[in-house]
């Protein structure tokens, strides 16, 4: 078991290691510097969306209770039902005579 678990501490290290390195390779390369502050200005606008969405959450919930509101002022009971048949128009099916021309 200890076998196992400096083992496994070894790889962790050399890992680590190889990580620090990488990071210290980009910030030498040219042009790193306008990489990392584009990379912290996504991650700060990524954070503000994350913020307003959360916000949304909440709109929606308190419309969700409008909505139920105004269906029982309406007397609806469900806003996804339609009422049909009663304000729609009856049409006659007697056709009027056709005009005869007198030439």
């Amino acid at each position: 078991m200890r076998v196992a678990q400096s083992k496994q501490k070894n790889i962790v290290e050399r890992l680590a290691d190889v990580g620090e390195e990488a990071i210290q390779r980009i910030g030498t390369a040219p042009g790193a510097d306008r990489l990392l502050g584009g990379v912290n200005s996504l991650r700060d606008r990524l954070d503000d969306l994350q913020k307003r969405v959360r916000g949304m959450e909440g709109l929606d919930k308190r419309l969700a209770a409008v909505e139920k509101r105004l269906d029982k002022l309406e007397g609806k009971g469900q806003s996804s039902t339609r009422k049909s048949g009663s304000s729609s128009r009856k049409r006659s099916t007697t056709r009027k005579p056709k005009p005869t021309s007198s030439t």
